[in-house]
């Protein structure tokens, strides 16, 4: 791998108080992949990055099949590249993909807001309001991981308060290369009171039983990267693919239609 990181299998997982993930079902291949994910949206891992399946489950105690199975997942999720005969990569950011996540993410997370709004109980919005308290707390830790782990639990929660946790399944790959994104954008493109403000404001409408005002406040959240987006491209160049490129590469895979 390039440069040295460590890693370590934590059975520690953010969830709300009263539901939380059931750590017994992962496997040890899903708990290696989100390591791994994790590395990579912090940027332990960074773009370009080669990583070796040997040194990875040296380095978990873990056999090389679990590391090969988070392999293959986080390719699919858009995070690495495996190259045949020449090992497997982290890739760029690209901006294109970012934007069409997003695109996704929103019409997904806008209609689970719109039922928790609907059906969320006091148990749900009692978890949602800890989960953001937390996060206060970790914004004056100055501590840009896990206040982005407890983002992450406050949107799950939003969706157990809706009873839609399997579409949260389906948002954790669709959003992977926003992950990245939304940790490089902490705290100087995005301030951390702006999306405490945009919480607390979701929060505010779900506990109201407002769905027309939780899908506002949702999608003005969402809204938030596109905003951050291009400056980070612009300052941190390294880190994503060429805009030249990606336009090359999305006209390539059009289909084309022939009479």
């Amino acid at each position: 791998m390039s440069g040295r990181v460590r890693f370590e299998i934590d059975d520690r997982q953010e969830g709300p108080r009263h539901r939380p993930r059931p750590l017994g079902q992962r496997t040890i291949g899903q708990r290696v992949f989100e390591v791994l994910k994790a590395a990579i949206v912090q940027l332990d891992l960074r773009p370009g990055d080669s990583l070796s399946e040997a040194e990875i489950a040296k380095e978990l105690g873990v056999s090389r099949q679990p590391v090969r199975e988070a392999f293959i997942k986080l390719a699919e999720a858009g995070l690495v590249e495996v190259r045949p005969q020449r090992g497997t990569f982290v890739v760029l950011i690209s901006q294109r993909e970012v934007e069409n996540a997003r695109f996704l993410r929103e019409a997904i997370e806008v209609a689970i807001v719109r039922k928790a709004a609907q059906t969320a109980s006091s148990e749900a919005l009692a978890d949602l309001r800890d989960i953001l308290e937390r996060q206060r707390d970790a914004r004056a830790a100055a501590d840009a991981a896990h206040f982005l782990r407890l983002d992450e639990t406050f949107h799950y929660a939003l969706a157990v308060a809706a009873d839609c946790t399997h579409a949260w399944r389906v948002l954790e790959t669709l959003k992977a290369q926003m992950d990245r994104v939304r940790f490089l954008s902490l705290p100087d493109a995005t301030p951390v009171d702006v999306l405490i403000a945009q919480h607390q404001a979701i929060l505010d409408a779900v506990a109201a039983g407002s769905p027309g005002d939780a899908e506002a406040a949702m999608r003005a959240h969402l809204a938030e990267i596109l905003v951050s987006l291009p400056r980070l491209a612009a300052d941190k160049p390294e880190l994503f693919e060429p805009v030249a490129s990606e336009k090359a590469a999305a006209g390539a895979s059009e289909p084309r239609l022939r009479l």
